[in-house]
């Protein structure tokens, strides 16, 4: 998840088609004044910051997300920044901002777009630009008290040293993916309507053919969304939707599901076998995500926290 020189999420495409997925089609949620919650060295953490990372956490369908993961982050990126900024180690905005960019490009968006996205889902550009700087300043922490071993191998290192090792680059299936989605507005919940929008939704499955022609079908229906989700490989589907498109073969949708937006099917647009290094890097990421930190890192991470003056209100 974190290298030297740049930022990369294993999984590139995972946050933002989760906010696709996942996140409700409303406006961003609105906060409750904000309170100060924990304070790291003099440096506090606010009832918004945490709620902001509760969101996010959400966004990234990460397993236990909850206020105490979200507390017990802010704690440790705190941390990392504040022995970043001791060492001069800190990453200038004009990186960050150009990661976040490439990010926004990799899933066919503008950064504004992307920003647009992430303040519907509650998390903002500003708190995903925070989470980027600490992924791309903290290896250079570890570097500079470690030595170049102390960091995260880059995905060229870590394919190298599995085909050194004797195993084969593994390949995996590249998804190209079309989201549909039947609205049903909050307001007008009910059994009998989900169970209407729902035979909408099973009738145009059955006509299903292909991505192509999707749009055009969809203008002519009532509230329906068609959203391209762009590539994904198999290691970066979202969990609720994985098991349904692995079974589907391209030119064909999923099953329909009910969501908080409505009824939704994903339209397997094509799908194909890589084994390139990204794909490679990604399945074995995948594979081996116990020992994905370094231990240098986490012995770090210990140390700062043992000497660390927190305090939680």
């Amino acid at each position: 998840m974190k290298i030297f020189a740049t930022f990369r999420i294993t999984g590139l495409a995972a946050a933002t088609v989760l906010a696709l997925l996942a996140a409700p089609a409303t406006q961003s949620p609105a906060f409750a004044a904000s309170e100060i919650k924990i304070i790291v060295n003099n440096q506090a953490i606010t009832s918004v910051d945490i709620a902001r990372r509760v969101a996010f956490l959400r966004l990234q369908r990460a397993k236990g997300a909850s206020t105490e993961m979200a507390r017990k982050q802010l704690v440790d990126e705190a941390l990392k920044l504040q022995e970043a900024r001791r060492l001069g180690a800190i990453v200038p905005d004009a990186q960050v901002d150009a990661s976040f960019d490439r990010f926004a490009n990799s899933n066919k968006m503008t950064g504004k777009q992307m920003s647009q996205v992430l303040a519907q889902a509650g998390v903002t550009a500003g708190h995903f630009k925070n989470f980027i700087r600490v992924q791309m300043s903290w290896p250079r922490v570890v570097q500079a008290r470690y030595g170049g071993g102390g960091g995260k191998m880059s995905g060229a290192d870590l394919v190298a040293k599995m085909l050194e090792s004797g195993g084969e680059k593994p390949s995996t299936t590249e998804y190209i993916l079309q989201q549909v989605i039947f609205v049903v507005p909050a307001a007008k919940r009910s059994n009998s309507m989900i169970a209407a929008r729902k035979r909408e939704a099973d009738q145009l499955r059955g006509r299903y053919s292909g991505c192509e022609g999707t749009r055009e079908v969809a203008v002519s229906l009532r509230d329906v969304t068609v959203r391209e989700l762009g590539r994904f490989l198999q290691p970066q589907l979202p969990p609720d939707w994985k098991p349904l498109i692995e079974k589907t073969k391209a030119g064909q949708a999923t099953t329909a599901r009910v969501t908080d937006r409505g009824i939704e099917f994903i339209g397997v647009c094509s799908t194909k076998t890589v084994s390139d290094d990204v794909a490679a890097e990604m399945v074995f990421r995948a594979e081996n995500t116990e020992t994905d930190e370094s231990q240098n890192s986490k012995d770090f991470l210990e140390d700062l926290r043992k000497r660390a003056v927190i305090a939680n209100r």
